[in-house]
């Protein structure tokens, strides 16, 4: 990629008024023409040769000796051969051509031709430098060579329309090709934008579904971990005991076998999971959750002080219940065989708090693996959610989640 093929990589300083700069601008662009570039070559070489001819037939019929027509002959084919440089060397040529057609009026086509390729590939001030050269030339040419057909100041009319159609059709020319680049520079920059918007929400929703699998499969898991923990510390359990482990084990693993295939649904097919064959927990869940804590022998206290849970927003109210879930699966992970206490508070207006707080661990609990992530998701939970999230230790050695949740009423 380099910068004749995409302007708008320029500089900034070769960047003005006249818009952004086109290949060509500051210098040679390119080697090789294009089929179009030598259409568009030829047609103007045959154009000013055929222009050079008549200007040369006139001459001679006006009287001229025979060395001035060959010699305006001569001087007119080399000036038509001189614009096949005109892309390389546009201001060049078109100064070159316009001294010389002030004494050779076979070369006027060619000069108009050239200075036309200066308003295409130059900006706007050597336009205006050269024009003004053209302008003296073709007055001194007619002058130096006067028409006798034609008056004076109809030569000289002639020569600046001749000269201003040259110079606007140029610059037309010209701003069609930055519109052009202008257009493709947006339509780039839009597509970029719309590939970082999509790279964007994917991230988001991957980290959402990052976030739902771990509070998720790692309440389950953490019943297995625990259960199968106690087993293994306690080989010599009665048998009620070993079988009521053994059955928590069992659903845990079940639950989380189906979490994770809904979550592995989602992944698939995004959209594709049915939402009534696993609903989202909310608010009006959480007995369940704690009915589900209970069984699994830990001691869980509901302090609730909401009176209708289904009238939380279902969003606000999942958004708690996980907390809840992540809090309650730390204090059965870090602190077993403790009391935990959940609380619940707030209404429409004053926010939902959500607060879980679990006594000192009794003695030294079995270890059991954990990513760090948990704390990290619920604290992005809430400020997702426009929230505040709260976690440390308390001063009985205990520790303490507290979450506040804006609701709108």
């Amino acid at each position: 990629m380099t910068r004749t093929e995409y302007p708008w990589l320029l500089p900034a300083e070769l960047i003005g008024a006249d818009g952004p700069e086109l290949p060509g601008d500051r210098g040679p662009a390119r080697t090789r023409r294009t089929v179009r570039d030598w259409c568009v070559d030829t047609l103007m070489f045959l154009v000013a040769a055929a222009i050079g001819l008549l200007v040369v037939e006139s001459s001679e019929q006006a009287g001229n000796s025979e060395t001035v027509v060959v010699v305006d002959l001569l001087v007119g084919g080399l000036a038509c051969c001189a614009l096949w440089a005109r892309r390389r060397w546009p201001a060049e040529v078109a100064v070159v051509l316009a001294v010389v057609s002030a004494l050779a009026p076979a070369a006027s086509a060619a000069a108009l031709a050239s200075l036309f390729g200066v308003a295409v590939h130059r900006p706007l001030r050597p336009v205006l430098v050269v024009g003004g050269l053209s302008l003296v030339a073709g007055s001194a040419q007619t002058v130096l060579r006067p028409d006798p057909s034609v008056s004076l100041y109809a030569a000289l009319a002639t020569t600046v329309v001749m000269l201003l159609l040259a110079i606007g059709w140029g610059l037309l020319v010209r701003a069609r090709r930055q519109l052009v680049v202008a257009l493709r520079e947006r339509a780039r920059r839009a597509e970029a934008e719309a590939e970082l918007r999509a790279q964007q929400a994917q991230r988001l929703a991957r980290e959402a579904i990052a976030r739902e699998m771990h509070d998720v499969l790692a309440h389950r898991l953490t019943l297995l971990s625990v259960h199968a923990g106690a087993l293994e510390f306690r080989p010599d359990a009665p048998a009620p005991e070993v079988a009521r482990a053994a059955g928590v084990i069992r659903d845990s693993a079940h639950e989380a076998l189906q979490d994770l295939r809904t979550i592995i649904g989602v992944l698939r097919a995004p959209g594709a999971a049915d939402e009534g064959e696993h609903p989202q927990p909310t608010l009006a869940t959480l007995d369940d959750l704690v009915a589900e804590s209970r069984a699994a022998g830990m001691k869980v206290t509901l302090d609730r002080r909401i009176e209708d849970p289904a009238a939380v927003p279902a969003t606000l109210g999942r958004t708690a219940y996980r907390i809840a879930q992540e809090a309650l699966t730390n204090a059965r992970k870090h602190a077993p065989g403790t009391e935990a206490t959940v609380e619940l508070g707030g209404g429409p207006g004053d926010g939902l708090t959500v607060a879980v707080r679990n006594e000192a661990p009794l003695g030294e609990a079995p270890r059991v693996p954990g990513s760090g992530q948990g704390l990290i998701g619920l604290t992005e939970r809430a400020a997702l959610a426009g929230g505040r999230f709260e976690h440390g230790p308390t001063d009985d050695g205990g520790f303490t989640v507290r979450a506040w949740l804006p609701w709108t009423p």
